[in-house]
């Protein structure tokens, strides 16, 4: 699989792969740490929502300005290092039971991956820029993917088993040590980089750093600190008035204008040859923020899914085993508690306090009452974190065939374009959400518990779509880019994927507020066509920018 790409490959791959464990078991870990009653926050689910949605939301944003860093001022292979050490220590931190610290840990996460994700998507594809490589690029891309969600895969099971044997801290400190890995085997890859990590410098035409501070980041802090505290109209579904449902997303959002209007403003900017490159990306960004929202629902409501909603029971020689691996956690079944449950299954408040109920697991509340153990029985069930591996299952299952299939048609000069890729990602995970339609049909609209091949099937369908969207985008990026901004407009991937993290926050935040769950994904179902439709409204003219460019 090497032999026809980069020497730099493999250590990209594995650097990415290790950096993704960190994140992604801590972001597997993340929701059920913020509500856990007895050793987390006791957060609600839709406070836990709204804080994750933030965060991954902020996560992505700061590729923005850590992209434009590198390019001007320290090179790649210097900001890589420095933001997989900031994460290493977020991630280390963040298992210190204290809100300021755990706001403490997020930033520096945030920051770190600022200086991160972008400048190492953007070195791969510096490697591909060489004629002997060009045409290898989406499937190098795609390799590279596969890496990242070989660390998303196992990553959970370490999480599951440290936070079952030592608790939460503990399972934050294995997603420090694998960042501080990926650092590690990144440095090891060094003498196969050559020139391709030195920054590009200023060129003529950009926009100067201090012009980009004075009049991008700050207005950003302005308007963010605006958005928190500018009040909508109260009404019962928006009790404290914030204008898109909480504060935080008030402040995200209005944070956002100035950095959308840059980017707005590097089309407008443009030399002529670059403005219908430009224009073609920035159309692509506002497109797949749609499917971000959705797709970035597997770390708070499919997570919530597979958390209540799931039989997780294990039985028989998988008990056995998975027992002696610690990856079961053993519940006690409490009937007395049952009251503190409405027909929707919420906790209830008494007096305008919410009963916080630690004796009697949630997980029963579901369970069919032929089902029901006896009085103090005890079960196993699986830890729900696991659920969170099942999309980088297929990820890697499915990659090899997915770069087989375009191998084929590419040696027959049949191979889509890569808009055309995105165009049907986007349709094959609007098709993905009608999966979970079903899945409540199946459980009575969250009355009785589901089987787990529910998420299976739907993450095995999404995942499609985002082998088609996600590695292609890196890739389109890298091939569209202008040579002076390529990070910069890997930055502008990054943000739309912040700004549909930060959607999917607000959605999953809506979960309590469907009493027919079914809805919930209808209106998912329903952002994925508007986004479908408007990819391919705008096909057209973006295969014909590839074509102008001499790219497929």
């Amino acid at each position: 699989m090497w032999k026809s790409h980069p020497k730099a490959l493999p250590f990209l791959f594995l650097s990415e792969m290790w950096e993704r464990f960190g994140y992604y078991l801590m972001i597997g870990i993340f929701t059920l740490y913020l509500k856990d009653v007895e050793t987390g926050f006791a957060m609600t689910e839709a406070e836990a929502s709204d804080l994750y949605g933030t965060f991954i939301a902020l996560v992505f944003l700061t590729p923005f300005i850590g992209g434009l860093v590198a390019d001007r001022y320290l090179g790649y292979r210097t900001s890589i290092i420095s933001g997989g050490l900031m994460m290493g220590a977020g991630y280390l931190m963040m298992g210190i039971h204290s809100l300021p610290m755990l706001y403490l840990a997020m930033t520096l996460v945030i920051v770190g991956n600022g200086f991160f994700k972008p400048n190492i998507s953007t070195l791969l594809g510096n490697f591909y820029n060489d004629e002997e490589y060009k045409s290898k690029k989406d499937e190098g891309y795609n390799i590279f993917y596969m890496g990242i969600n070989v660390g998303a895969f196992i990553c959970n099971f370490f999480g599951a088993v440290f936070e079952n044997l030592f608790g939460w801290a503990a399972a934050f400190s294995v997603a420090g040590i694998g960042m501080f890995i990926g650092v590690i085997v990144f440095v090891l890859g060094t003498k196969h980089y050559g020139d391709k990590t030195g920054k590009k410098g200023t060129q003529e035409g950009d926009m100067p750093f201090w012009k980009i501070v004075m009049f991008i980041l700050v207005p950003s802090v302005v308007f963010g600190v605006i958005g928190w505290l500018i009040k909508g109209v109260a009404s019962e579904a928006n009790l404290d008035s914030a204008i898109f449902g909480s504060d935080s997303t008030d402040a995200f959002i209005f944070a956002c204008i100035p950095v959308v209007l840059f980017y707005s403003s590097l089309y407008f900017k443009a030399k002529e040859d670059d403005k219908k490159p430009i224009g073609a990306l920035l159309a692509i960004f506002a497109v797949v923020i749609l499917f971000w929202a959705v797709f970035k629902l597997n770390g708070s409501a499919l997570n919530n899914w597979g958390d209540k909603y799931t039989d997780r029971e294990v039985t028989g020689i998988a008990k056995t085993v998975t027992d002696k691996i610690y990856l079961t956690k053993e519940l006690e079944y409490k009937k007395d508690s049952v009251a503190l449950y409405d027909h929707a299954f919420r906790i209830q408040k008494k007096d305008g306090e919410v009963i916080k109920e630690v004796n009697y697991p949630l997980y029963f509340r579901n369970v069919a009452k032929d089902k029901l153990p006896k009085e103090d029985a005890k079960i196993s069930v699986w830890a729900s974190n696991l659920s969170q591996s099942i999309n980088p299952f297929w990820v890697i299952a499915l990659t090899p065939l997915i770069v087989a299939f375009f191998t084929y048609l590419r040696s027959r000069k049949k191979e889509p374009s890569t808009p055309t890729k995105i165009a049907f990602g986007l349709l094959i995970s609007a098709l993905s959400v009608l999966v979970m339609v079903l899945a409540v049909k199946a459980g009575q609209n969250g009355s009785e518990k589901v089987s787990v091949l529910w998420l299976f099937a739907n993450y095995g369908v999404i995942t499609i779509g985002e082998l088609l969207l996600s590695p292609m985008g890196l890739s389109v990026v890298s091939k569209l880019s202008p040579v002076n901004i390529t990070s910069l407009m890997m930055g502008g991937w990054f943000l739309a994927t912040s700004i549909g993290n930060k959607l999917s926050g607000v959605l999953a935040s809506m979960w309590d507020k469907y009493d027919d769950k079914s809805n919930f994904f209808w209106v998912n179902f329903g952002l994925l066509m508007f986004a479908t439709l408007l990819m391919f409204a705008l096909l057209k003219q973006l295969n014909k920018v590839m074509k102008e460019r001499g790219i497929n």
